[in-house]
C-alpha cells in the first residue's frame, strides 16, 4: 500500500490492539495515537497504555478524528449462544465521543447496536477475507458495492485451499497468509484475530477528508 502525504490531522485510535485500524488512517496521511488497556509492543505508532474511556474523557478533544473499536464479544453469535456476559461499551463510549465535539467512528461486528451503520466487507477491497464489520460515523460515509460471496470460507483450523477465503478467527491456519490477506505484516495471530483490515479505515479516512473539504468550502 502507498502512504499518502501527511495531512497534519491527528486521529485517536481507541481500543487499538495491534493497529489494524490505525494503519489505515496512517496510510491516508493521518498522525495516529493508539490507546489500549493492555501493552501493545507491536503497535506501529505512538501508543499510550491507558483506560480508553478515561483517556477519551481527558484528551479526546485534542484530536481531529476519533476511532473507537470496542471489544466485540458481547455482540458475537458465539458468545450469545454460550450466554457469556461482557460489558456493553458502545453507548457509554458514544456519549463521551459526542461530548468531545469531534468527528468520530465507531466500529463493531454485525449485530452490535450501532446507529445507521455502514457495513464493510473484505471483498469490497479485493481482500481474500469477508470479515464483515459495521461502522457508525458522525460524518457521511458512502455505501460501497457489496460483491456476492462466491468463494467459500476455509473451515476452522484447516489450511486454506485455492479458491477459498480466509476466516481469520479462533485457531485459524497459516498466520503468514493471514498477515498478507489482512495487510498487517507485523501482527501476531492474536492481533490478526482482533483486527480489521487497514483497507477499511483507509477508505473511511478518505471519506472523512472529503466531508471535511466540503464543510470548509461551504
Amino acid at each position: 500500500m502507498n502512504t499518502a502525504a501527511r495531512n497534519g490531522l491527528r486521529v485517536l485510535d481507541l481500543f487499538c490492539c495491534q493497529g489494524g485500524a490505525g494503519m489505515g488512517y496512517h496510510l491516508a496521511g493521518f498522525d495516529v495515537t493508539g490507546i489500549d488497556i493492555n501493552p501493545q509492543p507491536r503497535y506501529p505508532f505512538a501508543f499510550h497504555q491507558a483506560d480508553a474511556l478515561d483517556y477519551l474523557t481527558h484528551h479526546g478533544a485534542d484530536f481531529d478524528l476519533i476511532h473507537a473499536s470496542m471489544p466485540c464479544q458481547r455482540y458475537t453469535r458465539c458468545q450469545q449462544i454460550q450466554a457469556r456476559e461482557h460489558p456493553d461499551l458502545i453507548a457509554p463510549v458514544r456519549d463521551l465521543l459526542i461530548k468531545t465535539g469531534r468527528p468520530y467512528v465507531i466500529e463493531n461486528v454485525p449485530g452490535a447496536p450501532l446507529l445507521g451503520p455502514v457495513e464493510l466487507c473484505g471483498a469490497m477491497f479485493g481482500l481474500r477475507t469477508y470479515r464483515h464489520r459495521l461502522f457508525e460515523t458522525s460524518f457521511p460515509l458512502a455505501h460501497r458495492h457489496h460483491p456476492r460471496h462466491l468463494a467459500p470460507n476455509a473451515k476452522m483450523g484447516r489450511p486454506v485451499r485455492d479458491g477459498e477465503f480466509m476466516h481469520i478467527v479462533g485457531n485459524f491456519s497459516n498466520v503468514a497468509l493471514a498477515r498478507e490477506v489482512m495487510g498487517m505484516p507485523w501482527a501476531t495471530r492474536d492481533g490478526l484475530r482482533e483486527a480489521i483490515p487497514p483497507a477499511y479505515t483507509r477508505h473511511i479516512a478518505r471519506q472523512f477528508l472529503t466531508a471535511l473539504a466540503l464543510e470548509m468550502a461551504a
